[in-house]
């Protein structure tokens, strides 16, 4: 049996095993995207590429048998670039955005996507959950925020935008409504502990993830009742007090402490805080530069000076973040502000240096040209945006909101949590752009019942024709066209529909990059019986 050495480290393998099943018996994980175990290796993807000692020149590890002797390079700088570049040149050439353009234009890039699809399959105990991953006071802004998603949806420019506000209230009025609220489980306690100033839409959100860490939290109010702002500059009318209090209420109840009528006036007072406390975050609102420095804080002209890339002051332990930074903002920015500084204290407190928040790993595909829209909008319900009958001030009832729901176009990647190419890009630090030039047309073909096929996703790995015939598919997929514009697809022109029908769950589990994907994620388990059909 040959021995070989992968980053200086020896193995031994069967005679004929390959680098990549070397690099797995050392727990050495090579990226592979057009490689399928049982399957020949097509070895165009380019991404398992590794550097043999001796030669000029990587070799791809999917297909390269082993020798003795050899000597291998996996996890190097210089093996990396070329992986990077391998993956770059791949995402140039892809059609899809991976984060949906609503999530961006919300400040608190909630997965607005997964809520709709949640609500339009009445799951509503998941989509509170969804919800609240991302935002504390879902009730309250469903009421107030100015909808930025909305202005960001893709279907405004059609039919007008998807509801997003009103039925991200829907979930949250439910779940406020029912017996036993959405609560979430905080982890064990840190024996860290965290005072907060102020009990506002950044204070309340701040306090809510940071409780959910394990910290101990406090948050000191000047004011009798907390609320901040929601209370001072928006009206009964529009947000109903019991609305707001009931959601401050499952904020307190999950180990929340609130100590109202308590100002933090002077530098010593918040020496105090930062004697008895392991982080301090300041989010009082709107504050003058007199009362910044008085605390012994620098100062801007909005407020609290801060890394914005941290949420920190000038003052080692203390934060700030929602309007005592910015002076003025919307609620929803607040709230977002809170979520971004709680991660940012909770990393300071873990003894790791602070961040706020990392970007998601997205390509996106921009504006569209004239008529891709109507493929989106052919797999998305057909009903026009409607308001809830009940008005406003009542809501959408529940056959109202599981319609509104379904408009959504299902922009965002339908298998984002494995898609294989997103996973190794962001882990590569791949720039999507690099290599970007003239985008190929956006098409989406839906004619089989559970699965849809992206071409432009597309990165002609193969393994869906070697599936395909595997199964004896009568008619399966082959490559069409040539050149650089040869894609996977059904010879004769005929349907995917005939093309897959047993090998189809197979097929659609081996894409590395969504571009044969489900229609809808609940229908997973219907692949088999349309296989038997």
């Amino acid at each position: 049996m040959p021995t070989l050495t992968i980053d200086q480290r020896e193995v031994t393998v069967p005679a004929g095993a390959t680098i990549l099943e070397a690099a797995e018996r050392l727990g050495i994980e090579i990226p592979t995207l057009c490689f399928l175990r049982g399957y020949e290796p097509s070895t165009s993807c380019l991404v398992c590429m590794v550097k043999l000692r001796g030669r000029n020149g990587f070799v791809p590890a999917c297909a390269t048998r082993v020798a003795d002797g050899m000597q291998v390079e996996s996890e190097t700088a210089e093996v990396h670039q070329v992986r990077r570049t391998a993956l770059e040149l791949l995402l140039s050439d892809h059609v899809g955005d991976c984060l949906a353009p609503c999530h961006f234009a919300c400040p608190a890039h909630m997965d607005i996507p997964l809520m709709l699809r949640q609500i339009s399959a009445e799951n509503y105990a998941e989509a509170i959950v969804t919800v609240k991953r991302d935002i504390a006071l879902p009730a309250v802004l469903g009421r107030v925020c100015p909808k930025p998603c909305e202005k960001g949806c893709r279907r405004n420019a059609a039919d007008g935008a998807v509801a997003v506000c009103q039925l991200k209230r829907f979930v949250a009025d439910l779940d406020l409504a029912s017996q036993r609220p959405f609560l979430p489980e905080c982890r064990p306690d840190t024996g860290k502990r965290v005072a907060i100033v102020g009990a506002g839409p950044t204070g309340l959100s701040a306090a809510y993830y940071l409780r959910q860490k394990g910290h101990a939290v406090t948050v000191f109010e000047a004011q009798e009742c907390a609320g901040g702002r929601l209370l001072r500059e928006v009206g009964e009318e529009e947000l109903p007090r019991d609305v707001l209090d009931a959601e401050i209420g499952l904020i307190l109840a999950i180990g929340v402490e609130l100590n109202p009528s308590s100002r933090v006036e002077d530098r010593q007072t918040l020496d105090d805080l930062r004697n008895d406390f392991d982080a301090v975050l300041l989010a009082c609102g709107a504050v003058d530069k007199s009362t910044v420095e008085s605390w012994g804080l620098r100062a801007t002209p909005r407020g609290v000076q801060i890394d914005k890339d941290t949420y920190q002051t000038s003052v080692s332990g203390v934060f700030a973040a929602g309007n005592a930074i910015r002076g003025k903002g919307l609620v929803v920015r607040s709230v977002a502000d809170g979520k971004e500084a709680a991660a940012a204290v909770d990393t300071f407190l873990a003894g790791r240096p602070a961040s706020a928040h990392e970007r998601a790993f997205s390509v996106r595909i921009g504006r569209l040209e004239d008529g891709e829209i109507d493929q989106f909008l052919a797999m998305a319900g057909s009903a026009p945006r409607r308001e809830p009958l009940q008005g406003l001030a009542g809501g959408f009832l529940s056959e109202e909101a599981v319609e509104q729901a379904s408009r959504c176009l299902h922009c965002d990647c339908r298998a984002l949590g494995n898609c294989k190419l997103r996973r190794y890009g962001s882990q590569y630090g791949a720039d999507p752009n690099r290599f970007r030039g003239e985008r190929a047309a956006v098409r989406q073909y839906a004619d089989h019942p559970l699965v849809v096929y992206e071409p432009g996703k597309c990165i002609d790995c193969g393994l869906c024709i070697q599936i395909a015939t595997r199964h004896g598919e009568p008619l399966g997929l082959t490559f069409v066209g040539r050149g650089f514009d040869v894609r996977i697809g059904v010879p004769f022109n005929r349907s995917l529909e005939e093309a897959l029908g047993k090998a189809a769950a197979e097929c659609v589990a081996a894409c590395p990059t969504a571009a044969l994907a489900l229609k809808k994620e609940r229908l997973r388990s219907e692949l088999p019986i349309l296989g038997q059909r």
